[in-house]
């Protein structure tokens, strides 16, 4: 015997409170107007393990929640992987960190907006996304080194703190493309700042 699969709108009701039912075969199996409890917590769980994704994501993997500067520690976490690249993949490093950028800026200004709104806060110190890629960005323009490590963390956090136009202006634009575009701005000043130095220094 083939089961058959029905949806039918049954009594008169509001749009908003209308019975929905699934009929497969013999009965009634599902009223899917009115979640029952089993799906309010799987929806709650789901929203859960969401949640702990964008927050992972957006704090460097809990880097955000370390004490007294969580910005220099993102940025010092965005170093290490510039090194860890390098490292790996020394003929390609700049492919890589340039494609990192590509692949993570949209999601890192969506991310931070949800975040954002969580916490009720229009930027949130934990959040420190912005500062890894802002960081990566200002070492794109120099091979990487120790020398360049170094002058590229200590550049990128001056210009971060400083915020030269039109940073300042766009930590003002709303959502996470506020929380994200300044440092991006701060990493462009700091990569075209080592790039310079490196073209009169030497800096390799």
């Amino acid at each position: 015997m083939i089961k058959r699969c029905q949806r039918i709108t049954s009594f008169p009701l509001s749009a908003a409170g209308a019975a929905d039912f699934l009929i497969w075969g013999n009965g009634l199996t599902e009223n899917t107007a009115f979640p029952t409890a089993k799906h309010r917590k799987l929806k709650l769980k789901r929203r859960n393990e969401l949640d702990r994704v964008v927050r992972a994501v957006v704090t460097g993997f809990g880097v955000g929640y370390l004490p007294l500067a969580p910005g220099t520690w993102g940025s010092l976490e965005a170093v290490f992987l510039v090194w860890i690249v390098h490292w790996l993949l020394p003929a390609h490093e700049t492919v890589v960190l340039a494609g990192l950028l590509v692949v993570l800026t949209l999601p890192a200004i969506f991310l931070s907006a949800r975040f954002s709104r969580s916490e009720s806060d229009p930027d949130p110190s934990e959040i420190v996304i912005d500062e890894i890629l802002g960081q990566i960005l200002c070492l794109l323009w120099v091979p990487v080194s120790i020398v360049s490590l170094v002058v590229g963390f200590s550049m990128f956090r001056f210009f971060d703190i400083v915020k030269p136009f039109p940073a300042r202006r766009s930590e003002k634009l709303p959502g996470g493309i506020g929380i994200v575009c300044d440092d991006l701005i701060a990493g462009l000043y700091a990569g075209l700042s080592l790039k310079a130095l490196a073209l009169v220094a030497n800096i390799e």
